[in-house]
């Protein structure tokens, strides 16, 4: 798979995923936050919560791959660095009385319409 389809279907579960997260309250505070770690996907808050979302999106397939096996605990210590390096730079931030970490997976059909979204929230 090409890097251009796999940023498209990285970003089509992305948008899905925010808009799963503005219906469930939760105000988009930033996207795509670049580190020397990676990339940070969502950060979202909702009045009480700051929730650091690591999305993870699949094709569906007849294998049935479950996008969450890639949030694996290298990758969670990958998120973590992230999430302290913006809270260290965002002064501006929202406060928050909860730091939480979630996982998103997202599976879309051939034409990236929705077909599950799975939100563990305080996946690690």
């Amino acid at each position: 798979m090409g890097s251009d389809v796999r940023r498209h279907l990285g970003q089509t579960g992305e948008d899905l995923a925010c808009e799963h997260l503005r219906r469930r309250g939760y105000r988009i505070v930033e996207r795509n936050y670049r580190t020397r770690w990676g990339e940070l996907d969502i950060v979202g808050f909702n009045g009480h919560t700051l929730a650091f979302c690591e999305v993870k999106t699949r094709r569906l397939s007849r294998t049935g791959g479950v996008p969450l096996e890639a949030v694996h605990p290298r990758k969670q210590g990958r998120v973590r660095k992230m999430a302290g390096q913006w809270l260290i730079e965002r002064t501006g931030r929202p406060h928050a009385d909860v730091v939480r970490f979630d996982a998103i997976g997202v599976i879309v059909d051939g034409d990236d319409r929705l077909v599950s979204l799975e939100h563990l929230e305080g996946a690690f």
